[in-house]
């Protein structure tokens, strides 16, 4: 778990599942993340035999000395208190994107936007990649037209390198180095 404030990070769990899946049928988020709404047969496919296994793969990789190589972590955003799933907060390897490629994503449900909950978890996912793994560049993209992630990832301070076009779409590419963050953190 990584604490952040007033939301936690956790890796995925089965229970989370339908959460999940409502979460990535929401408009204001499928919008953003074309291809995320899939069948809830098919999320549960990948959660069982990709997420979970991958997740615990990569926590493995850290406890054995942190080089994470191309494994993805997906993690749940959880509110304190609560314990509510509301987003995920990811890092993975993006194909489309010069080495190093590995990059954080994110997403938070329509009902708890402009909160600053996402803010802080990209924060405590940069915090625990740059203190834990061997990653020493993170990137983050985000289409041109969503304002909320382009500023969440400025507030990271992440670094605008350049627009991008990927499957049809514009995105500005930002990019974030340890030695960067160290500064700043």
């Amino acid at each position: 778990m990584i604490d952040c404030r007033d939301v936690y990070l956790r890796e995925y769990i089965l229970d989370d599942l339908e959460k999940f899946h409502s979460l990535t049928w929401q408009p204001e988020i499928h919008e953003y993340l074309p291809g995320w709404n899939v069948s809830k047969e098919q999320r549960e496919d990948w959660f069982i035999n990709y997420e979970i296994p991958e997740n615990k793969q990569f926590l493995n990789a850290v406890l054995e000395g942190g080089d994470i190589g191309e494994l993805r972590l997906r993690l749940g955003i959880l509110l304190k208190g609560t314990g509510d799933f509301i987003g995920w907060c990811c890092t993975g390897i993006k194909d489309e994107l010069p080495t190093p490629n590995r990059e954080i994503m994110f997403a938070i449900s329509k009902d708890h936007r402009g909160k600053g909950y996402t803010t802080q978890a990209a924060q405590g996912l940069i915090k625990y990649l740059f203190e834990n793994t061997n990653v020493e560049v993170l990137n983050a993209i985000a289409l041109l037209r969503n304002v909320p992630s382009n500023r969440v990832i400025q507030k990271c301070g992440f670094i605008f390198q350049n627009t991008k076009e990927i499957d049809n779409e514009r995105y500005n590419n930002y990019m974030l180095r340890k030695s960067e963050w160290e500064i700043i953190a």
